[in-house]
């Protein structure tokens, strides 16, 4: 097979708006295992955007935007129930602004020969393909617009929210989640910035410019998102996968702390994940065992120990078919920084 013939079905990310599943999460409420979580997770984070006080915060890792639920984060800051996005950068950049600049994913399969795959320059995430020389369009992209910002040092949201304003003048995707993220005011922090396409652009930015160039703080972003936190009277976790966003969000409360400023732990959190909780990593620690380091409250949170892609487009629908969000106040957090 030649490049073309691997890259013909195109991933479509599926719209929670088309469909009404609420009679199916409703019940799953009088299941048991894995469907009473989802059920009990829908509820709580119906429960967030409820709470006219909460500033939720959606937490992303893995690849659940390549795999098809790229529009479902997009929809949740469009209609206003997501008030900070934490993201990996790949989430953020190889995935939601790769397709926003006109590229798609693919679907693959997981016994492929990747030997095959990489003579014909094709990158896969499980059965997901992507094509390399877009991919590395997407670096140079990411290039680009650091050239034409004033030479520095930025926060990730900062550099983000100039991605999200380049993307309203040339993007070939409308709906993206940095575009819209950008246009609601909803800051979207990568505190792991530089490990995904963002880092081979910034290189070569910096690699061209060595005496005048951006450069990216992940100090800056812990303060920052700490700020939010501590602005907020109260806050939910939202959280799909694990690793450095989950624990950057959930290590505001501390930093706080250490600042001097009383602030509540997080009054409600879900985690969705299918990391195993018997080795001690972040990705599965629970959100009980998060209470223990005074981060996370234990009254409104829920683990769902499930693939996040085959659960969230339930809790989605759920929440965008029952939840008050049409009178929920915009937070608007980005205006606090000023320009971005």
């Amino acid at each position: 097979m030649n490049k073309k013939e691997y890259l013909k079905e195109k991933i479509q990310h599926i719209d929670i708006t088309s469909f009404n599943a609420v009679s199916i999460v409703e019940a799953m409420e009088h299941m048991s295992f894995s469907s009473r979580e989802v059920a009990r997770a829908a509820s709580i984070f119906k429960r967030m955007i409820e709470d006219r006080n909460c500033t939720i915060i959606l937490t992303l890792a893995g690849s659940t935007s390549a795999g098809g639920c790229m529009q479902l984060y997009a929809d949740l800051v469009k209609y206003n129930m997501v008030d900070v996005v934490v993201a990996t950068g790949a989430s953020i950049v190889d995935m939601d602004f790769f397709e926003a600049l006109g590229f798609h994913h693919y679907q693959g399969s997981a016994q492929i020969d990747d030997k095959h795959l990489r003579e014909r320059y094709i990158d896969r995430i499980y059965d997901t393909y992507i094509d390399e020389e877009e991919l590395q369009e997407c670096d140079a992209m990411i290039r680009t617009i650091a050239d034409g910002m004033k030479p520095g040092v930025y926060s990730s949201r900062e550099f983000i929210s100039e991605m999200g304003r380049y993307l309203t003048q040339h993007s070939r995707k409308k709906n993206s989640l940095v575009q819209t993220a950008f246009e609601k005011n909803v800051p979207i922090f990568c505190p792991a910035f530089s490990d995904s396409s963002a880092g081979f652009g910034l290189v070569l930015h910096q690699w061209h410019r060595p005496d005048q160039h951006v450069s990216i703080d992940s100090v800056k972003d812990f303060r920052e998102l700490t700020e939010i936190k501590m602005q907020s009277k109260n806050s939910g976790l939202f959280m799909i996968g694990g690793g450095v966003p989950k624990n950057f969000a959930q290590d505001t409360v501390v930093c706080a702390e250490l600042l001097g400023k009383e602030v509540p732990m997080h009054q409600y959190a879900v985690q969705i994940t299918v990391a195993d909780v018997r080795d001690g990593a972040c990705s599965s620690s629970t959100l009980k065992e998060a209470s223990s380091w005074g981060k996370v409250d234990t009254v409104y949170e829920q683990m769902v120990f499930a693939e996040a892609t085959t659960v969230l487009p339930l809790i989605g629908n759920y929440v965008y078919q029952k939840s008050d969000w049409k009178s929920r106040e915009e937070k608007k957090w980005n205006k606090i920084f000023g320009k971005y």
